[in-house]
């Protein structure tokens, strides 16, 4: 049978899914396509030159031992970078990046042709109003430098630090960032203004919460400015805008802010936001702005592994200055597990009530204040803790529950393992899937609708939920 470039590439593809983490893959590799195979070498499509390069920076060596599995040792690569035009409804451009001779998969360096931007009519401009020195409102503190990188939050702060290097220049426009409660979404928006302030002195960098921007809209309104408002935000060169789930409802608010991010974007300057949920959770968000969400980048910052909050913990001491015992640090990360911000707290407390009663550190000092945070914190049940007492209830282990099996019974008991991961975590429909057998945000979905339906109308299936409910509420 002939091969063909879509044929190779899947190959590539399932050898490339086993080495890397299933974000990096779907953010990377999933928005590549095959264009052509002739003879050994392979033309692939990718959004842009930044793409590429990244691709060239990162995977390379990924790319080379899929590419020669696959054609041989004199496998060749060609990048075809489409370079869309938001300014017409004319083709994207398309220009090809060759392989070079003396190495079959190191594209040669080029300058790829970006189509000049045509000069766009601003309805808004009001006469004499120059662009004038406007605050930031960023947190110095919060940068780069204390932002300790793990496996939870890599993705979101590579992609954080090249937007900071080439704010308005990469894929990555909007960059959402979103995750639960104190895993650090303002802290990595803050430190990607920092950086660019740092690096772009001339640039108008602005943070500002949803909130607030909500409050400056309506009083906009009240006092007939509304205009003048949005000129404002036009001449903004990087907005990073905090909670942006809280437009949800707000139907002025997200039409200003549609027409004010589309004028950002064409004009390219870097827009950022941060999330409790990602784009496919939003509710009540309009279809034509959770589409533009969606343009660029969105990043999930998970909750932090052991080691990662063992690295936390010590950063935080040691820009207080302070020295603590390794097991006393230790087993604060054991027990502190839902967020950064509670770990950060334990150790406040533990230098305040250390110093206000003149006391050592203890391991017993830490089991007191640890206990007291977990007593004053919700529990948060984990994924892995629902698969457990639902394949438990079932009478199954969590390798069945999470196979690919359609026996009915096992179906319900992963349908209800999805169901109350989304009612009793934070977790957003993508990794709840994800976790309960590699499965999309819409089976997850689908499930959640199946299992309220099932509960109205089967007696049993009802008994099902209310038994599942007590184990896991304690």
């Amino acid at each position: 049978m002939d091969r063909t470039a879509e044929s190779v590439w899947i190959q590539c593809l399932s050898f490339i899914k086993d080495n890397i983490k299933p974000q990096a893959y779907k953010t990377w590799f999933e928005p590549i396509k095959p264009v052509k195979l002739s003879g050994e070498a392979l033309t692939i499509q990718v959004p842009s030159k930044f793409f590429y390069e990244w691709l060239e920076e990162h995977y390379i060596k990924l790319l080379r031992v899929a590419l020669v599995r696959e054609l041989g040792d004199q496998a060749k690569l060609i990048y075809d970078v489409r370079m869309e035009n938001t300014y017409s409804s004319n083709s994207p451009q398309t220009v090809k990046i060759p392989s070079s001779n003396r190495n079959p998969l190191k594209p040669q360096k080029v300058t790829v042709p970006i189509e000049s931007k045509r000069e766009l009519k601003n309805p808004f401009v009001i006469p004499g109003l120059q662009k004038v020195k406007i605050e930031s409102q960023l947190n110095p503190n919060y940068n780069f430098n204390n932002f300790v990188e793990g496996d939870a939050n890599r993705l979101a702060r590579s992609a954080g630090m090249a937007v900071a290097n080439k704010p308005g220049g990469t894929s990555f426009n909007p960059l959402l960032i979103y995750g639960g409660v104190g895993l650090g979404k303002t802290h990595l928006a803050h430190a990607i203004g920092v950086e660019i302030k740092d690096k772009y002195p001339d640039k108008t960098v602005l943070y500002i919460s949803s909130e607030k921007f909500t409050q400056q809209f309506i009083d906009s309104v009240k006092s007939n400015t509304r205009n003048d408002f949005i000129h404002f935000y036009q001449m903004i060169d990087v907005l990073l805008i905090d909670d942006v789930q809280f437009l949800s409802g707000k139907a002025g608010t997200q039409d200003v802010f549609f027409h004010i991010f589309n004028h950002l974007h064409q004009n390219g300057k870097q827009v950022i936001l941060t999330s409790d949920k990602a784009p496919v959770d939003m509710q009540d968000i309009e279809q034509r702005l959770l589409s533009r969400f969606k343009w660029g980048l969105s990043a999930e910052l998970q909750t932090p592994d052991y080691e990662t909050r063992i690295s936390i913990l010590q950063n935080k001491l040691f820009r207080d200055g302070v020295d603590m015992p390794e097991d006393i640090v230790e087993y604060i990360a054991k027990n502190i597990k839902s967020n950064i911000r509670e770990l950060e707290g334990v150790i406040i407390s533990m230098i305040a009530q250390a110093s206000f009663n003149r006391k050592e550190f203890t391991l017993e000092l830490a089991r007191q204040i640890v206990d007291k945070f977990v007593k004053n914190t919700k529990k948060e049940v984990s994924i892995d803790y629902i698969q457990k007492v639902v394949s438990k209830y079932f009478d199954m282990d969590v390798a069945t529950l999470q196979s690919k099996t359609r026996k009915r019974h096992v179906v319900q008991a992963r349908q209800l393992a999805m169901f109350f991961a989304k009612r009793m975590t934070k977790s957003s429909l993508a990794s709840i899937g994800s976790q309960i057998g590699q499965r999309d945000h819409a089976t997850v979905l689908h499930a959640c609708k199946t299992v309220d339906n099932l509960t109205e109308t089967d007696k049993q299936f009802k008994k099902y939920v209310e038994d599942l409910t007590k184990k896991l509420t304690f």
